[in-house]
């Protein structure tokens, strides 16, 4: 039967690529001489650091402009914490690398998959989402209702199977 997975899983040698041009653009730019900003990525977490918060807002931009050029969907990024204070009026902001589905967008996955009449079914596998049907053209088109449905996150489809 045949068979593909919805997964959410970024390039991370491109991320690594993208917080290490980040970090080079620190270093030469003139508004941040003398100053600690800068990038650090840990598994898939990356934290930013900074003087201020007008600081901390450019790395910021850098970092996500250095993302796009390098082909990397910044809905990957999760820019939803807070800065925290460190010592001496500095700034720290922790950007999570999204990797895997989230169980509350892969049953949005399978309600828009089940409410589409098509002739698939959807079931959730850890974090991932497999869709099998009878034939190749109902799963080309449920990925390409996925595409258009799920814009919160990018959506890749890997694992095809005749």
């Amino acid at each position: 039967m045949p068979s593909f997975d919805t997964v959410l899983e970024p390039d991370l040698v491109e991320v690594r690529n993208a917080v290490d041009q980040s970090n080079k653009e620190i270093g030469t730019r003139f508004d941040f001489k003398g100053s600690d900003a800068k990038v650090e990525l840990k598994d898939k977490e990356i934290t930013l650091f900074a003087d201020n918060d007008l600081q901390l807002k450019n790395v910021t931009d850098i970092v996500l402009g250095k993302m796009a050029k390098r082909g990397v969907d910044i809905r990957f990024l999760d820019l939803t914490a807070t800065p925290e204070k460190m010592s001496h009026d500095k700034l720290k902001q922790k950007v999570t690398v999204k990797a895997g589905i989230e169980s509350d967008l892969a049953k949005k996955i399978q309600k828009a998959i089940k409410d589409s009449k098509m002739k698939v079914q959807a079931s959730i596998q850890g974090d991932t989402v497999r869709v099998s049907g009878a034939k190749r053209d109902d799963l080309q088109a449920a990925m390409a209702l996925l595409k258009k449905t799920v814009t919160e996150a990018p959506l890749s489809f890997n694992n095809f199977r005749d």
